[in-house]
């Protein structure tokens, strides 16, 4: 039996790493469908012809015109990593004027397996919204691999983590989609 993944991808250094994350997802028997925020979409966007071709899907950052068929199948469970800290807070918040922003707000409401891992420096992550964010998004069932065991933020002004934890996420993302089934 097919499970599909949807892998939402924010603006950070890990995000270039994207192709292998899709291929090790395929590997552990996912249909992968990847949608980025709109900058992530830009960051990537002379890889988007290949990463559609990789998944077998459209990538899509911006939702889909009323009327218009889904061009996905639906979710079985829900990555959001790298996610940033506007992406967390906006989601949190319920801002949902982006596409991963609204997938993912909804995703809690059908009761479908979510799992995140933030991708910040230690001087955002010390803004009081971020604490908030994290404490509303486990509330409402998301599993997030901040800390011991998922994403340790580092100082700010660098490009971005020497080591992003995909296998970690992706074990999250495992573990739930088998506990869903």
């Amino acid at each position: 039996m097919t499970r599909n993944l949807y892998l939402f991808c924010s603006a950070a250094q890990p995000v270039f790493d994207v192709a292998h994350v899709i291929e090790d997802a395929q590997s552990r028997g996912w249909n992968v469908c990847l949608g980025l925020t709109p900058t992530a979409a830009r960051w990537l966007s002379l890889s988007l012809d290949g990463l559609a071709a990789l998944t077998g899907h459209p990538v899509r950052w911006e939702y889909k015109l009323p009327g218009e068929p889904d061009v996905w199948p639906v979710a079985d469970a829900l990555l959001f990593a790298p996610a940033t800290f506007n992406s967390l807070n906006a989601w949190a918040l319920g801002l949902t004027d982006r596409f991963t922003h609204g997938v993912a707000a909804e995703a809690l409401g059908k009761g479908i397996p979510v799992v995140a891992m933030p991708c910040t420096n230690t001087a955002l992550a010390a803004h009081p919204q971020f604490d908030q964010s994290l404490a509303v998004l486990r509330g409402a069932g998301v599993e997030l691999l901040y800390g011991e065991g998922g994403f340790v933020p580092g100082p700010a002004g660098q490009d971005g983590p020497a080591h992003f934890p995909w296998q970690a996420a992706l074990d999250a993302v495992d573990r739930a989609g088998t506990a869903q089934a």
